[in-house]
């Protein structure tokens, strides 16, 4: 007795059809019928009524689908469980990340992922989020961290690491670190320095620029929260950050902006059902974040 015979046998019930069990196993129905046939003549009994056009279970055949589909079944869980372990020793793990990060727990999760299992092949990408979304979406990245507005990427799995404000940061003696509140309309007085279009951040802050029809000054663009940090503590231009990232820097004022409440997101996003070495690298991207949140 064969698996395959076993599998023809339960197109054929399903189906209730030769014709349509071949094509549904893909080979000829000839094939389908012989490999039947040998199944009846290795169990001594007949498994269909062939008396008429509908392809009928005889009594042996009602008492032996539910046994055929469960040996199925278990061969199937073999086939997945040494996938998955297999996944585990010699696999391969694309990981994307948005250009310019610095967020040491996505870093800590990697080295525990890869202490775990060093045979997994890992390749880190670094782009702008937008990109990184659609390469994941397209399957060419297992799992990436990238900055969205408000909301996850559709179609896409994610956890969310980080939900922060839009904050402008400025050196002490800038006229906005003089206010309380600073609003989008103080903004655009202002040259700014802001991270390129592609990232959560400009997202999120172009959206709200373009709902109140303002036209900011975009003096310059860095993809790392360092290199904007940078330019704005000497006097280039208004920082445009999350909270988080203005307050790693002392030479820098930072102020939330009043009138743009959605929020920036840092995201881990997969497509659908993850391979075991994602769920891993999920896990541990998981503990190393509620250790170290940002």
């Amino acid at each position: 007795m064969e698996l395959r015979q076993l599998a023809y046998f339960v197109a054929v019930a399903e189906e209730r059809n030769f014709t349509r069990a071949a094509e549904r196993v893909h080979i000829s129905q000839s094939g389908v019928s012989a490999q039947i046939r040998r199944l009846e003549h290795e169990l001594g009994a007949e498994l269909f009524d062939r008396s008429a056009r509908t392809a009928t279970l005889t009594a042996a055949g009602r008492a032996a689908l539910a046994h055929a589909r469960a040996a199925l079944a278990a061969a199937a869980a073999v086939t997945q469980a040494v996938g998955e372990v297999t996944d585990l020793i010699r696999g391969r793990l694309t990981l994307g990340m948005v250009i310019g990060c610095t967020v040491t727990p996505l870093f800590d999760a990697l080295d525990a992922f890869h202490r775990a299992h060093p045979g997994v092949e890992i390749s880190l990408l670094e782009d702008n989020s937008d990109r990184l979304v659609e390469s994941v979406r397209a399957g060419a990245v297992d799992l990436a961290l990238v900055g969205t507005a408000g909301t996850a990427p559709e179609g896409l799995e994610a956890l969310t690491v980080v939900a922060e404000r839009l904050v402008a940061a400025v050196p002490a003696g800038h006229p906005l670190a003089q206010l309380h509140r600073v609003t989008l309309r103080d903004l655009v007085d202002h040259p700014l320095v802001c991270m390129p279009t592609g990232t959560g951040l400009r997202t999120v802050f172009d959206g709200a620029c373009a709902a109140r029809g303002l036209r900011p000054e975009i003096a310059l663009q860095a993809g790392a929260a360092d290199a904007v940090a940078g330019l704005a503590a000497r006097g280039l231009g208004v920082a445009v950050l999350s909270a988080s990232m203005a307050a790693a820097y002392d030479r820098l004022t930072a102020r939330t902006i009043d009138d743009v409440e959605t929020p920036a997101l840092l995201c881990l996003v997969w497509k659908g059902e993850p391979r075991p070495a994602v769920r891993a690298m999920l896990a541990h991207s998981r503990q190393a974040f509620a250790r170290t949140p940002l």
